[in-house]
């Protein structure tokens, strides 16, 4: 029995490859993206279309999965918290592994496999796992809305880039602080 819903989106079936090495199937198929498909800024929106064009090929120890992911992100940039509207491209590579042929790596102690090898189960496939390890490589880790972004004012929080003369006043040292009373008291007694 197998844990895998194969009506899942992101669950292919690769038994009409039939387990014949050189063998293999070409999927372009949009998919609903999964939940959570990015970073805290920025993301793949949920249930956004997700394009897929994928080519499984059956090889001894299992099927190769290659190809390519496109879908819109939305965020917010990291410097002015201006939103974000882009696109991601990833390039996907995997070996989903058969069971039998994992056992018998395991068992003769093979060091090239892990916890983290992809297994096929019942002939099936999950790509979330692989399309959610590419797309949160691709992305920035802070993005902004341009690459000469000025940010916000650290004082005010005001929009450096509506405003590029934006300026306080310098700041007076607190040691300081004390004296401009006194000269602000001068100046009102004199007039």
């Amino acid at each position: 029995m197998t844990s895998l819903d194969p009506r899942a989106p992101l669950v292919l079936d690769t038994r009409e490859l039939g387990r014949r090495p050189g063998s293999q199937r070409d999927v372009v198929i949009t998919v609903p993206a999964p939940a959570e498909l990015g970073i805290e800024v920025l993301r793949v929106p949920e249930g956004s279309p997700v394009e897929l064009d994928l080519r499984l090929e059956a090889v001894m120890e299992g099927v190769l999965v290659t190809g390519t992911a496109t879908a819109a992100l939305e965020g917010e940039c990291a410097r002015c918290l201006e939103p974000i509207e882009d696109d991601v491209h990833v390039t996907l590579q995997e070996l989903f592994v058969y069971a039998d042929q994992h056992d018998k790596a395991v068992e003769h102690d093979d060091r090239d496999l892990d916890d983290e090898t992809s297994l096929l189960e019942d002939d099936l496939l999950d790509l979330e796992p692989l399309l959610r390890d590419a797309v949160v490589l691709a992305l920035p880790f802070t993005p902004v809305c341009r690459d000469d972004c000025p940010g916000l004012c650290t004082e005010c929080g005001a929009r450096l880039a509506d405003d590029p003369d934006h300026a306080h006043a310098a700041p007076i040292d607190p040691r300081w602080a004390g004296l401009t009373a006194l000269t602000q008291d001068q100046s009102t007694t004199q007039d």
